[in-house]
C-alpha cells in the first residue's frame, strides 16, 4: 500500500523532489531492515514567489467545523488535494486565531515529547550553552550595533592592527635615510603594540578564554557552536537591512549615471554607497574575529614582553592548537587587514607540533572567484567547517587540519591533510589595487600548497581573464624558485558534464587561454615561457574536472543535486591520486614556508627573497654538514699524505698508486656517504632540489683530493729521485767525515779534556775537509731578481727611464687598492685624460663600474701569476728567470684581451706598474724557495750547516766513547729534527680540526664565515680592510682566517694548543720506544748486526718520522741493548725539550693550521655581483650560475657610483 501521507506531504512541498522518505523512493525496499518506522520534520522557506506553496487562492471553498477542516477526496487527484491543502494552511496561518490554534515552536521543545531526544537535553550541550549565554548576555546588554561591539570588545584588531600592518609593510619600501626611517617605523610599531597591550583583555575575551580553558573537550565544542549561533543572530537582521539599503542606493547610482547634469548628486550618492559598504564590512562578526583578537593580544604582549593582570596570554597558542587539532579552522591571513600575523601563526603551529610531533602534512589550497563555491566544495569533499552562512563570504585565508585514517595511510605518505581556504579573487568590495591584492593572495596560497584547486564558476572563460593571469603568474613565480606545486582546474555549475565532445572543446579553449596567459605573465615576470606547460607540469586531459551545479532549481527550497556530490567525489579521487605520489611536508616546514613566503611577498622581490629564505634553514644546515663531510675526507687525506710522505723520505716508497690511495681512504668515504644518506632520510626532498649536485660534489671532491695527494707525493718522489745523486753525495760526505773524525780523534785522545785545543784542531782541518770533499762540485749561486725584472721589462719594449720612474714612485705596490685610476685611463681616440675630465665622467657614473673591472683584473692577474710561479719546481730545481718571463708574457696578453672590447684603454705606466706589482708579490716566495733549494743542493752550504753537529761527534770520540754511544748521539740528533717536524705537522692538523669543529666562525657554512668576517671588519674599523674585502673578498677572508688562527693558538686557546702539542710529543715518544724495542728484540733473536738493527728501526718509524743513517762506520757494535739505552737516554732529553717547545715552531712546519683551514674554507665560489660587488656565499665552487646566492645586495655606491654631478656615493640598491 502506498503511504499516502508521505506522498501528500512531498507533493505539498515540491512536486519534483521527495522531501520525506517513503517506500517508493529510489533505493527503498519493502523490508524494514533498519527500523520499524521514522518520524521526519523539514523546514519550508518560501522565497515570496507565486510558485511557492500556500499562495494559490483560486480553489473551491472548504467546509470547516469548530476550527477543524474537512476535505472530501472523492474524484480528486493528489494534485487537487495538495492544492486545497495549501489553501487551508494559508488561511490558518493568515487568520487572526491561527497562532492560537497552533503556536510557533522551537525544535528543542520537542524534548517535551516522550521518546524524542534532542542535543539541547545533553548535559555537555547545556554546559556549553550556559558558558556561551554569558557572552551573549554581555553583547546584548547595551543593545549596541555590531560594529560598536567589535570596537569595544575587540579593540586590538581594529584600527590599531590595521595601522600596524600598514607601517609594517612600509618597512620593506624604505627610501631616503633608510636607517633613520627604519628606526622611526620600528618605534611606531612598538608604540602600537604597547597600545594594544593597554587595550587588551576585554570582558568578552575573559569570558571566551575562560570557556576555552575550563571546559572539557565536548563541552568546548558545544560552547564554540553556541557562541557562533548567538553571534550570527546578532548580525543577521542588521545584515539584511544593510544589504537592502545597498541595493536601493546602488539603483540610485545607476540612475544618476545617465543624468550628466546631476554630477554633484552622483558623487554624493556614491559616497553614501561607499559608507554603506564599509558599514556592511563592520557588521561582519564571527568566531574568527574573536580568535583574531586572541592572536593580536598574544603578538602585542610577546613583542613588548609585558605581563597581563587579566589573562595568561602565553597560553593562547596552546588553546588554539587544541582546537586546530580537533578540526576547527584557524585564520591564516587576516582578510580585513590583508596581513599575516606571523608571530601568532608560528607559535600556534609550534604548539601543534609539540602536541602531535612534527607530522607530515599534504597542503591542499583552493583559489577562485568570489562566491564561486570554493568553501562549499571543500566542506562537501572533506566534511569541513569553513563558513558559508550568515551572509558572509570567506575573507583572507583559513587553514583546517584533517587527520588521515589508518586505512588511508597505507596509500599515503603523510599523516594529515591541511586544507587552506581563501577569500574570492576579484572581489568588488576590495579597495585600491585589486590585482595586487589578488596576486599577493594567489602567490601566497599557491606557494603553500602541495596541490592547488583552481575553482572556476561556469564555462565562460572570458569572465576568468583576471584569475587565470593571477594563477599563471603565481605558478611562474613558483617556477622561478624551483618549486612546482601541482594544480587541478575545477569547473563548477556546468551542465551536461558527461558530454565528451563538449568537454574536449572546453579543455581546448582552457589550454589556449592558459597558454595565452602564460605569455602575458612571462612578460611581466621577465620569464621565458611560451605555454602553460613551460611553467608547470599540467595534463589538460586529467587535471581538468567539470562539476554539476549544486542545486536542482532555485534556492532556498531547491533540493541538492546528487550529480554534484558525484562530481566532487571524482575531484576528491583525483586529489588523493596526486597526493599518493607526494610525501607532503612537515609541519615545521609548513611554518617556515608561511614566514618566508609572506616576508618575500612584502619585499616585492619574490624570487630572490624566497630562494634565500624558504630554503635558508635547511640549506644552511646542509651546507654546514657539507663542510663537515668535506673536512672528514680532507683530514683523512692529510693523515695519509703525511704517512706516505715519510715513507718516501725514508726511501721505503718510490711510487704512489692511485688505486692504493682509493683503497686506503675508501672506508672513510663510505662512512661519509652513509652519514649523508642517514642525514637525508628524514629531510624533505623538495627542499633539497640540488641534493644530487651536492652528492656529485662530494664524489668529485673525493676524487680531487686523491688526485691532489697523488700529484703532491709524485712531486716528492720526483724531487727525491732528482736529488738522489745529491743524497748519495751527502751520505758519502758523512761517511768520509766520520772516518776523518775517527782518525783525528784517535790522535788527540790525550787532549780530550782540553776543549780549546780540540776546537782549534777541529777548525784547522774542517775547511780543508770541506774543500777536499767538494772540489769537483759547482756551488749554487745566489739570485738577483732586480736585474732579471729590469731585463724582462726592457725586453717587452719599455724604456729604462719609465721603468726607473715607476720603481722610484713605489705606487705599484698598492695598485690593487687604488680608488682613483685617472692617471692610467685614456678614452679611445684621445691622447690622454685630465683628472678634471676623469672626475666629471665619474660623477656621471661612467667609470664606477670600469674601475671595479680594472681592480678585479689586477687581482686576477696577481692570483694567476702567483699560482703560475708557485707551480714551478723552484725548491727542487732552483730558480730560473724564465719563470718571471713567462708570467710577464701572460700578463701582457691578458691585459690586451681585457682592453680589446673596452671603450677606454690604459697607458704604459699601468702595464709597467702591473708587472712590477706581480713581480713584487712573487719576490718573497721566490727568495724563500731558492734558499731551500740551496740548503738542500749546495754541498758547501749543507756541510757548513752540519759543522757543530760533527764537532760534537768528534769530541765524543775523543772522550773515548764507544761506537754505540756515538751512533746513539747521531740517531738522537736526526730524531730531534724529524720529531720536531712530525710533532708540528700533526699539531697543525689537530689544531685545524679542533678549530673547524669548535670555533664558531669556522664550524658552519660559507655564510656563517662571512658573517664573522664582517663582524671583525666592523670591530676593527680599518678602512683599508674594508676596501680589500670589497675588491678582493678572498684575500680578506684568508687574512681573517690567519688572524683568527693566530689569536686562537697564541692567545685565547694557548693552553689547549700546548696540550695538543704535548700529546703529539707523547705519541711520538711511544712510537720511538716501540721501534727501539722491536729493532733490538729482532737483532738479539736473529743475532743480527748494526745494519739489521737500523733497517728494522727505520721500518717501524717509516709512517711517522723521516730517518736515514748509514751503518758503515759502526759495524763494530755488538751490544744493541746498550745502544737502545743510550738512545732512550738521549731521546728522553729531546722529549723534554719538545714538551717545552714554543708554538712559534708551527710557522716553520710543512703543514700549517691556517693553510689547512684556508684550503677547507676558501675552496668555494668567489663570484661577485657586477652591480654591487656582493660575493656569492655558495659553499661549493664551480656550481651552476643559476645557484649564485647572497643574503643581501649592497648600495651601488660600494663600487663607486656617484649621484649626478656630486661626490656623494649612491645608496640605492
Amino acid at each position: 500500500m502506498i503511504d499516502d501521507g508521505q506522498a501528500l506531504m512531498n507533493t505539498l512541498i515540491n512536486n519534483h523532489h521527495d522531501t520525506f522518505f517513503h517506500r517508493n523512493c529510489p533505493g527503498s525496499t519493502k523490508s524494514r531492515y533498519l527500523m520499524d518506522g521514522v518520524a521526519e520534520i523539514a523546514w519550508y522557506c518560501p522565497a515570496g514567489k507565486h510558485s511557492d506553496a500556500f499562495i494559490n487562492e483560486n480553489r473551491d471553498p472548504v467546509k470547516t467545523k469548530k476550527g477543524k477542516y474537512i476535505m472530501g477526496l472523492k474524484d480528486k487527484s493528489h494534485s487537487d488535494v495538495s492544492e486545497q491543502l495549501k489553501m487551508i494552511i494559508r488561511e490558518v496561518l493568515s487568520s487572526l486565531d491561527g497562532p492560537i490554534l497552533k503556536p510557533s515552536f522551537q525544535l528543542e521543545t520537542m524534548a517535551e515529547l516522550s521518546g524524542i531526544r534532542v542535543d539541547e537535553a545533553d548535559p555537555a550541550c547545556q554546559r556549553g550553552k550556559s558558558a556561551a549565554m554569558k557572552i551573549n548576555y554581555l553583547l546584548k546588554k547595551d543593545n549596541m550595533d555590531v560594529s560598536k561591539i567589535k570596537d569595544k570588545f575587540l579593540p586590538c584588531q581594529g584600527q590599531l592592527w590595521h595601522q600596524w600592518s600598514k607601517i609594517h609593510r612600509e618597512l620593506f619600501k624604505l627610501s631616503g635615510n633608510i636607517e633613520k626611517e627604519k628606526s622611526d617605523k620600528e618605534e611606531e610599531l612598538m608604540n602600537i603594540r604597547q597600545k594594544q597591550c593597554a587595550a587588551s583583555c576585554s570582558k568578552l575575551m575573559e569570558l571566551f578564554i575562560e570557556g576555552l580553558s575550563s571546559l572539557p573537550g565536548t563541552d568546548r565544542e558545544y560552547f564554540l557552536k553556541w557562541t557562533q549561533i548567538f553571534i550570527d543572530a546578532l548580525s543577521t537582521d542588521d545584515l539584511s537591512s544593510i544589504l537592502k539599503s545597498y541595493d536601493e542606493k546602488w539603483s540610485e547610482v545607476l540612475a544618476l549615471k545617465n543624468k550628466w547634469y546631476r554630477s554633484d548628486l552622483l558623487l554624493k550618492t556614491q559616497t553614501e554607497l561607499e559608507n554603506i559598504s564599509k558599514k556592511h564590512q563592520s557588521l561582519t562578526f564571527g568566531l574568527e574575529h574573536i580568535f583574531r583578537e586572541m592572536g593580536q593580544i598574544y603578538e602585542a604582549h610577546k613583542t613588548t614582553q609585558r605581563e597581563s593582570r587579566h589573562s595568561d596570554w602565553s597560553k593562547y597558542p596552546e588553546l588554539a592548537a587544541q582546537l586546530m587539532i580537533s578540526g576547527h579552522p584557524m585564520e591564516l591571513m587576516d582578510g580585513d587587514a590583508g596581513h599575516v600575523p606571523l608571530t601568532w601563526i608560528s607559535s600556534l603551529l609550534e604548539e601543534v607540533i609539540r602536541k602531535l610531533g612534527d607530522q607530515r602534512v599534504f597542503v591542499l589550497s583552493v583559489l577562485g572567484l568570489q562566491s564561486s563555491g570554493k568553501s562549499t566544495m571543500l566542506n562537501t569533499m572533506f566534511g569541513l567547517q569553513f563558513a558559508v552562512s550568515a551572509g558572509r563570504c570567506t575573507k583572507g585565508a583559513f587553514m583546517q587540519l584533517l587527520k588521515v585514517s589508518e586505512e588511508m595511510k597505507k596509500d599515503l605518505k603523510f599523516d594529515y591533510v591541511l586544507v587552506v581556504d581563501t577569500e574570492g579573487l576579484c572581489a568588488l568590495e576590495l579597495e585600491g589595487n585589486n590585482l595586487h591584492h589578488d596576486n599577493e593572495l594567489a602567490t601566497f596560497v599557491v606557494g603553500l600548497g602541495n596541490l592547488t584547486l583552481i575553482n572556476i564558476f561556469g564555462e565562460n572563460l572570458s569572465e576568468m581573464q583576471d584569475i587565470l593571469q593571477i594563477v599563471v603568474q603565481a605558478f611562474m613565480r613558483m617556477k622561478g624558485v624551483k618549486l612546482s606545486p601541482s594544480c587541478v582546474f575545477v569547473h563548477q555549475n556546468v551542465t551536461d558534464v558527461a558530454a565528451a565532445e563538449k568537454n574536449m572543446d572546453r579543455k581546448r579553449r582552457l589550454q589556449e587561454k592558459l597558454d595565452q596567459m602564460a605569455k602575458l605573465a612571462a612578460e611581466e615576470e621577465v620569464c621565458d615561457a611560451e605555454c602553460f606547460s613551460d611553467v608547470i607540469e599540467f595534463d589538460v586531459q586529467t587535471d581538468v574536472k567539470y562539476c554539476a551545479q549544486l542545486w536542482e532549481g532555485s534556492p532556498p527550497m531547491a533540493p541538492p543535486n546528487p550529480g554534484y556530490s558525484e562530481s566532487i567525489q571524482e575531484v576528491k579521487n583525483t586529489i588523493l591520486s596526486k597526493a599518493s605520489k607526494s610525501a607532503g611536508i612537515t609541519l615545521s616546514q609548513f611554518k617556515t614556508n608561511i614566514k618566508d613566503l609572506w616576508t618575500a611577498l612584502l619585499t616585492k622581490s619574490f624570487v630572490f627573497s624566497f630562494k634565500n629564505t624558504l630554503e635558508i634553514a635547511v640549506y644552511e644546515n646542509l651546507m654546514a654538514q657539507y663542510g663537515n663531510w668535506t673536512w672528514t675526507l680532507r683530514s683523512n687525506m692529510l693523515t695519509i699524505e703525511n704517512q706516505l710522505h715519510n715513507r718516501i723520505e725514508n726511501g721505503k716508497l718510490d711510487e704512489v698508486d692511485e688505486f692504493y690511495l682509493f683503497k686506503e681512504t675508501s672506508k672513510i668515504y663510505e662512512e661519509v656517504k652513509k652519514e649523508m644518506k642517514m642525514y637525508l632520510k628524514h629531510k624533505e626532498k623538495v627542499i633539497f632540489s640540488q641534493w644530487q649536485e651536492h652528492e656529485n660534489k662530494i664524489n668529485e671532491l673525493y676524487k680531487e683530493e686523491v688526485n691532489r695527494v697523488k700529484v703532491k707525493l709524485d712531486g716528492v718522489i720526483h724531487h727525491r729521485k732528482a736529488h738522489k745523486m745529491t743524497h748519495d753525495r751527502k751520505s758519502e760526505f758523512e761517511n768520509k767525515l766520520l772516518q776523518k773524525i775517527k782518525e783525528l780523534s784517535h790522535k788527540l785522545k790525550d787532549k780530550a779534556k782540553d776543549e780549546e785545543e780540540l776546537q782549534r784542531q777541529f777548525n784547522s782541518v774542517w775547511s780543508s775537509w770541506v774543500t777536499e770533499l767538494t772540489a769537483d762540485i759547482k756551488p749554487v749561486e745566489d739570485i738577483n731578481l732586480e736585474i732579471d725584472q729590469l731585463t724582462i721589462l726592457q725586453e717587452l719594449g719599455f724604456e729604462p727611464t719609465l721603468i726607473d720612474e715607476c720603481k722610484r714612485s713605489g705606487r705599484y705596490k698598492k695598485i690593487s687598492h687604488f680608488g682613483d685610476y685617472s692617471d692610467y685611463i685614456m678614452i679611445r681616440g684621445q691622447m690622454s685624460m685630465s683628472r678634471m675630465a676623469y672626475h666629471k665622467h665619474v660623477s656621471f657614473g661612467l667609470f664606477s663600474y670600469e674601475e671595479q673591472e680594472i681592480r678585479s683584473f689586477i687581482d686576477q692577474a696577481h692570483k694567476n701569476s702567483l699560482d703560475a710561479i708557485k707551480s714551478n719546481p723552484v725548491v727542487t730545481r732552483g730558480y730560473s728567470s724564465a719563470y718571471l718571463r713567462e708570467v710577464a708574457n701572460h700578463v701582457t696578453i691578458d691585459l690586451w684581451e681585457f682592453l680589446s672590447e673596452k671603450n677606454y684603454t690604459l697607458n704604459k705606466e699601468f702595464t709597467v706598474d702591473l708587472l712590477m706589482y706581480v713581480f713584487y708579490r712573487a719576490e718573497s716566495w721566490l727568495l724563500q724557495s731558492h734558499k731551500k733549494f740551496k740548503m738542500s743542493n749546495d754541498p758547501i752550504t749543507y756541510l757548513e750547516s752540519k759543522k757543530t753537529h760533527y764537532y760534537t761527534v768528534f769530541r765524543s770520540f775523543c772522550e773515548g766513547n764507544s761506537s754505540a754511544v756515538v751512533l746513539g748521539e747521531l740517531i738522537c740528533e736526526k730524531l730531534k729534527v724529524s720529531t720536531l717536524e712530525a710533532v708540528c705537522n700533526k699539531t697543525a692538523i689537530d689544531l685545524a680540526g679542533r678549530m673547524r669543529c669548535n670555533f664558531p666562525a669556522f664550524n658552519g657554512n660559507r655564510l656563517n664565515l662571512d658573517k664573522y668576517l664582517l663582524r671583525s671588519l666592523a670591530k676593527k674599523e680599518n678602512f683599508d680592510d674594508f676596501i680589500t674585502y670589497i675588491n678582493n673578498p678572498r684575500r680578506q677572508t684568508e687574512a681573517f682566517i690567519k688572524a683568527e688562527v693566530q689569536q686562537y693558538i697564541y692567545m685565547s686557546h694557548k693552553d689547549e694548543a700546548v696540550n695538543i702539542l704535548k700529546k703529539n710529543v707523547d705519541d711520538i715518544e711511544t712510537t720511538v720506544s716501540q721501534a727501539l724495542f722491536t729493532a733490538t728484540q729482532k737483532v738479539q733473536n736473529q743475532r743480527g748486526d748494526t745494519d739489521m738493527w737500523l733497517n728494522e728501526f727505520c721500518n717501524v718509524l717509516k709512517d711517522e718520522l723521516t730517518f736515514d743513517i748509514c751503518s758503515e762506520n759502526f759495524s763494530d757494535i755488538n751490544n744493541f741493548h746498550f745502544l737502545k739505552e743510550e738512545i732512550e737516554k738521549g731521546f728522553t732529553s729531546i722529549i723534554k725539550q719538545m714538551s717545552r717547545l714554543s708554538l712559534d715552531k708551527l710557522n716553520e712546519s710543512r703543514q700549517r693550521p691556517e693553510e689547512i683551514l684556508i684550503d677547507q674554507l676558501c675552496n668555494c665560489c668567489w663570484v661577485k655581483c657586477p652591480f654591487c660587488a656582493a660575493v656569492c656565499i655558495n659553499t661549493m665552487k664551480d656550481h651552476s650560475p643559476d645557484d649564485h646566492s647572497t643574503p643581501f645586495h649592497r648600495p651601488d655606491g660600494i663600487i663607486g657610483s656617484h649621484y649626478v654631478q656630486t661626490k656623494v656615493l649612491s645608496i640605492s640598491f
